[in-house]
């Protein structure tokens, strides 16, 4: 973040506000750690904030602390406008172009509140008055403490913010181990580490959840995989009978889409996931090296994300979509085998 933009956010939360946090719709660890890690340092200063997410957040996310807190625009829809509508500043993170929030968007497109994103993901949208931006970061997590950093407030990072910002960063990295964590990821950790975030409470309330449902829902999904060698490909489906007879919960699926890079000499894993309710099917994509599921998923499923992880839809039925997305592999056949 530049100076004149330090200084500019400074001015703005000199005197007390009313401050709206809206991460991305179906938020993750990282739009939740994000998010409650700004909304209890805004706290912190004085501000009144709340957190406004678009829709519900897996259950293995909600010991953090502030989750009672926070407004579901699905559930809480009046109060959740009103406040909207009445605050002087919006962040928006985890996202960077107001189509990420679902049926908020035409809320937020209508606001007067001065927007600021702090956002990791690449090519975005101009809509926010401050824009703190960059696609190398490992998280948006590491970002709000390089925010609070830059406006002099490192001291003033609690154990509770530390726990919020440690999730959002071991979600977002799987654990450390995504190319886009970097020594300063490392020394950030062990800072938030060092300010009160147990490492081993938050891997076990966010990794070590499974249930008899989630694990035979894996199972399935496993038992669903095709391998395409000729193309260093393995993708999954999960139809939404197969979710209903395993009583899937929000975040079941989560991670999921990795099993496939566990194969030796896959470089490209996807899972399709059907959504009745919605009518569509949601993508995830991973990739390891060089190849961008970024690109690929803007290019042919109405989404994107990162170079090794990004996310999609398709409003084809499941055979439509997985014949679409076996013919595209031929045209990147060289990228997936040199």
């Amino acid at each position: 973040m530049n100076s004149e933009d330090v200084q500019a956010i400074k001015a703005l939360v000199s005197k007390p506000k009313r401050i709206a946090i809206v991460p991305h719709k179906n938020p993750d660890g990282d739009a939740i750690g994000s998010s409650l890690g700004l909304w209890h340092y805004l706290k912190s200063i004085g501000q009144e904030v709340r957190v406004i997410v678009p829709n519900d957040y897996p259950r293995f996310l909600k010991w953090m602390p502030g989750t009672n807190e926070v407004l579901n625009f699905e559930k809480d829809h009046i109060a959740a406008v009103e406040y909207l509508n009445a605050s002087d500043l919006c962040f928006t993170l985890d996202f960077n172009h107001l189509g990420r929030v679902g049926q908020m968007t035409p809320i937020l497109e209508g606001l007067g509140a001065t927007f600021i994103m702090i956002d990791h993901h690449q090519a975005p949208d101009n809509y926010a008055e401050i824009t703190y931006s960059d696609s190398k970061m490992s998280s948006t997590s590491e970002m709000v403490y390089n925010f609070i950093s830059s406006l002099g407030d490192a001291n003033k990072i609690s154990s509770e913010i530390a726990d919020c910002l440690y999730s959002g960063i071991v979600t977002d990295t799987g654990s450390f181990k995504y190319s886009s964590t970097t020594s300063k990821t490392h020394q950030v950790v062990a800072d938030l580490i060092n300010k009160g975030a147990s490492s081993f409470e938050i891997q076990n309330k966010i990794f070590d959840t499974n249930t008899p449902d989630r694990l035979k829902l894996l199972s399935c999904a496993l038992k669903n995989m095709v391998i395409l060698k000729n193309y260093n490909t393995a993708y999954t489906i999960l139809s939404q009978e197969e979710l209903d007879t395993h009583n899937y919960r929000k975040g079941d699926t989560e991670g999921f889409v990795n099993y496939g890079l566990t194969i030796q000499n896959i470089r490209f894993a996807v899972i399709f996931i059907e959504n009745k309710e919605e009518g569509i099917i949601k993508i995830s994509f991973r990739s390891e090296g060089n190849f961008s599921v970024n690109e690929f998923a803007r290019n042919h499923f109405h989404g994107g994300g990162h170079t090794n992880a990004a996310g999609g839809r398709s409003d084809n039925n499941m055979e439509v979509t997985i014949k679409q997305f076996e013919a595209l592999l031929e045209n990147y056949k060289e990228q997936l085998t040199r």
